[in-house]
This record gives structure tokens, C-alpha cells and sequence, in this order.
């Protein structure tokens, strides 16, 4: 384990233990946090960064958390969201969802880095997806699903800000996505 560099807060949705376990061999301590916990809050502790937990449901239907996402996401703290996180960040930031036909679901969904352009095969379970043709000015996409070309990666261009739709964390499961968790202890690192 790395020793511990940075104070973080996770939002809990519907954590799953394995993602304490990552952000915890990265160097984060993590504050567990209930979903409802105001954006006020999370500010007056001063953290190194905040984490966006998976969870299960249709993201619209969280207005308070939606809301709570976007005054965070413009605080300039590193903050990083996966799968219903993702999906409440990119509304929080001013994007839409809509339900998916079929949902993806299993662990052998191939995801391209539009940077990059590798391809990581990972592990999916949900329903809902951000539409890309509203993803707002100073937000890209960042990684699509080659399967559908949904959207499964964002950042933002204005603050240290990005998710991703998959389970970087999955296990089992592939772990071709497990060094975003090393991302946001660089960037965390970095803005320290």
C-alpha cells in the first residue's frame, strides 16, 4: 500500500468496498459520506479530492445530489466519479441522461480513451447513459463504448474534474481500468 498522501471524501450511492480498496493503495484516506451530505459540508473540510460512488437508478431523479455535484465540480477541488457518480457529475455539470434500451451489463465491454486511443476491455452494470449532444461547453468526452459509441468517459476543461461510466474497480472482473485510480492521486498530487 502507498502511504497516505491525501484526505478524500467519497459520496456513497451504493460504494462497493473494492473502490475503498483502490482509492486506499493510491494513498487516499477516505471519508465515507452519505449521499445526501451538502456540497457546504465537504468545502469547509478542506479535502484533497472527492470521489463519486457507483449506485444504482435513473440519475435525473437525484436533483439534490445533481445540484450538490455541480457546486463541488466548480470548486477547483480534484474530483473523480464513476458509473451513477459519472452520470451525476455530467448532469451536474449541465449534460442529460436517457435510459438505455438494454442497459450494459458484464465485464467485457470494450472502452477506447479518446486520448490515447487504447482500448480497455471493462466491467459494466446500468441502465443509463449521458447523451453526448448535450455535454456542455468545457466538457468532452473522453471514452466511448466501441460496442454502441455511448459515452463513457468526461472531463472537464475548466477544473480537475473527470469520470468514467465503467467499474475501474470491477472484481472480479478485468482491471484494465484500475490506473484511474493512480490519476487522481496525480492530480490531486499535483494541485498540492
Amino acid at each position: 500500500l502507498a502511504p497516505i498522501e491525501f484526505e478524500i471524501v467519497a459520496y456513497d450511492f451504493g460504494i462497493k468496498k473494492n473502490i475503498l480498496r483502490d482509492l486506499r493503495s493510491v494513498g487516499c484516506r477516505v471519508q465515507v459520506v452519505p449521499a445526501n451530505t451538502p456540497a457546504s459540508e465537504i468545502l469547509s473540510r478542506k479535502v484533497d479530492g472527492i470521489f463519486l460512488s457507483n449506485g444504482p437508478g435513473d440519475p435525473a431523479a437525484m436533483g439534490m445530489a445533481i445540484d450538490t455535484i455541480g457546486e463541488l465540480a466548480r470548486s477547483g477541488t480534484p474530483l473523480f466519479g464513476i458509473c451513477l457518480g459519472h452520470q451525476l457529475l455530467s448532469l451536474g455539470l449541465g449534460a442529460k441522461s436517457y435510459k438505455l434500451p438494454f442497459g450494459h451489463h458484464g465485464g467485457n465491454h470494450p472502452v477506447m480513451d479518446l486520448e490515447t486511443r487504447k482500448v480497455a476491455v471493462t466491467a459494466h452494470n446500468h441502465g443509463f447513459s449521458v447523451d453526448a449532444k448535450s455535454l456542455p461547453d468545457g466538457v468532452r468526452c473522453t471514452h466511448i463504448n466501441l460496442n454502441d459509441k455511448t459515452v463513457e468517459g468526461i472531463a472537464s476543461a475548466d477544473s480537475p474534474v473527470y469520470s468514467v461510466q465503467y467499474h475501474p474497480e470491477g472484481g472480479p472482473g478485468p482491471r484494465d481500468a484500475a490506473p484511474l485510480f493512480d490519476k487522481f492521486s496525480d492530480i490531486m498530487r499535483a494541485l498540492s
